[in-house]
């Protein structure tokens, strides 16, 4: 059984306990009596805080939401480029994956669209701003930055599967190697857009 309830703050733990849940064993096999196991309390104490497991797992995307935009905000600070902030966000993002195993997938999970989860909405549409203010600096125009930041996010998100899945570990490729080859791989992007090549730039809608 577990322990006795003994963290100031069982929330904030209950939330720190569910990333590393979900980073091992995906959102599939999350479950609040499994946070409540390692967060050593009662199988009923999370409910005092989360009416329910999509409760808890909003918060969890909202905390991870909120980590992936500081840590490109922090990134960006000093870039004065926009070529060079573009290629720098898809790093970091990329980077984040693999520290954290936590990922777009986990932040637009299924499940999360109800608009009670304010905080969640918040924290998406500021991480939206993020990548997308940073696109329209390169593109200049609403509907291609959307269409940049889709192309730059998947190429990303790729690069980092590729590292979890142990096929980039198996070409010997550390994560910070990865991380840069995901910079390399958006910055011709970028540059593929601004200079209008029509082999990467928007295709026509479906």
């Amino acid at each position: 059984m577990p322990g006795k309830y003994h963290h100031r703050d069982l929330r904030a733990e209950l939330v720190r306990v569910s990333l590393d849940l979900i980073a091992e064993c995906g959102i599939a096999a999350f479950s609040v009596a499994e946070a409540a196991r390692r967060a050593k309390v009662s199988s009923a104490a999370p409910y005092r805080h989360f009416p329910d497991r999509t409760a808890l797992l909003a918060a969890v995307a909202t905390t991870a939401a909120c980590r992936l935009r500081d840590d490109i905000e922090e990134a960006v600070a000093a870039e004065t480029d926009p070529v060079a902030r573009g290629a720098t966000i898809a790093a970091v993002h990329t980077r984040f994956l693999i520290d954290t195993r936590i990922g777009l997938q986990v932040i637009y999970a299924e499940g999360l669209g109800d608009p009670k989860y304010t905080e969640l909405h918040e924290a998406r549409r500021d991480l939206v701003d993020a990548f997308l203010m940073r696109c329209i600096d390169i593109t200049h125009d609403p509907a291609t930055a959307l269409e940049l930041m889709e192309q730059l996010n998947t190429q990303a998100f790729g690069y980092g599967e590729l590292y979890l899945n142990g096929v980039n570990r198996r070409l010997g490729y550390p994560p910070e190697q990865v991380a840069a080859k995901s910079r390399r791989a958006a910055r011709i992007v970028i540059e593929a857009y601004q200079a209008g090549n029509p082999s990467t730039a928007p295709a026509d809608p479906w």
